[in-house]
């Protein structure tokens, strides 16, 4: 007869993570097995290595990684762990990537609620299903109480780029259409309104989505798309200046054009912020030549993702690099880099 390996299971509803989660040994395998591998299950991950072994197309591989430390870690339309999917399957997307894996690796506070953790582990495993991308290797580690503010979590995804597709930061030129996929801010004022317990009279919920099959259609459409970029921490205005750091030009954009939802303008006004410098999860921009302009807006409409797409300005030669928007009431400000941490721990 074989020998029952855990005494009892685990004690998912009032059980908390302890030190023993993270020592090594039978607990922790316990946490792992009955939790994070029930939830995640598939082929790879069902094997138990430190490892995962997995065979990739020929041609260009993307990598990229990201560390989540939202507070609160539940908010209207999302939470930490559908986050941490969405996040790093956007960033392997805006290269034009195909997302193939993700790692996932997790820093526990000790008392953390085993309930909670669950629901984190559950929503992660529902976004990368959703996205087909499965989470296919992982760590757990355990940290003294009052040493990391429940839970961080960190990912880390692989992808291919087809053949023919090269979109990079510094590919934008003078003469190319900025284009947004739908309204900005969403995310940023859910997570505060959450944070600071603020009700500004309707609900303003997270956009975090994964992109990829948005991106996949506006490829399709048009292979020579000059940028992608999801303006996550400081917004649509750190993007744009980003981008037109790396590409060397500068950038006009049209405040009458930028989509905004109502709630979200009021909520900044409320509260002193700026809806250009608010992040987003579910939000891209791209830049592509004007003659793609048209169609690659026409692709993003189609998509649940880009109902709400605009063209919101165009590139311009500036050796200063300076961002400039047109205003509502047709003057010109510059928009700069953000300064100060206005809205601190949104993704």
């Amino acid at each position: 007869m074989k020998r029952k390996f855990y005494a009892k299971p685990l004690d998912i509803r009032g059980g908390r993570v302890d030190m023993t989660h993270g020592s090594g040994g039978r607990a922790m395998a316990q946490l792992v097995e009955e939790l994070f591998v029930a939830a995640f299950d598939n082929e790879w991950l069902s094997k138990m290595n430190d490892q995962a072994l997995f065979g990739v197309e020929s041609g260009r591989m993307v990598m990229a990684t990201d560390a989540h430390v939202v507070s609160p870690i539940f908010f209207p339309g999302g939470d930490i762990g559908c986050l941490s999917v969405h996040g790093t399957i956007n960033d392997v997307s805006m290269s034009g990537a195909v997302p193939k894996f993700l790692s996932a690796s997790f820093v526990l506070e000790e008392g953390f609620p085993l309930a909670d953790l669950e629901r984190i582990v559950k929503s992660m495993a529902k976004a990368s299903k959703d996205a087909n991308v499965p989470i296919i290797t992982g760590d757990t580690k355990v940290v003294e109480r009052g040493k990391a503010d429940g839970i961080y979590i960190t990912t880390t995804g692989v992808g291919m780029v087809p053949v023919g597709i090269e979109i990079a930061g510094n590919r934008a030129k003078a003469g190319d259409a900025i284009l947004v996929s739908g309204t900005m801010g969403d995310h940023g004022i859910a997570v505060m309104a959450s944070r600071e317990h603020l009700s500004f009279g309707s609900s303003v919920e997270s956009d975090t989505a994964a992109l990829h099959g948005l991106v996949a259609k506006m490829v399709e459409c048009a292979p020579d798309i000059h940028v992608l970029r999801d303006p996550t921490r400081g917004g649509l205005a750190t993007t744009l200046n980003e981008i037109a750091r790396q590409s060397g030009v500068g950038m006009l954009i049209r405040e009458k054009n930028i989509p905004v939802r109502g709630e979200v303008s009021a909520a900044c006004e409320l509260l002193g912020l700026d809806p250009l410098y608010v992040a987003n999860e579910g939000k891209l921009v791209a830049i592509c030549g004007a003659d793609d302009a048209d169609a690659v807006l026409a692709a993003m409409k189609v998509h649940p993702l880009g109902r709400n797409a605009a063209i919101i300005g165009e590139v311009r030669e500036d050796a200063h690099g300076f961002v400039q928007m047109e205003t509502a009431f047709g003057g010109r400000r510059v928009v700069d880099w953000l300064t100060g941490e206005p809205l601190p721990r949104i993704c």
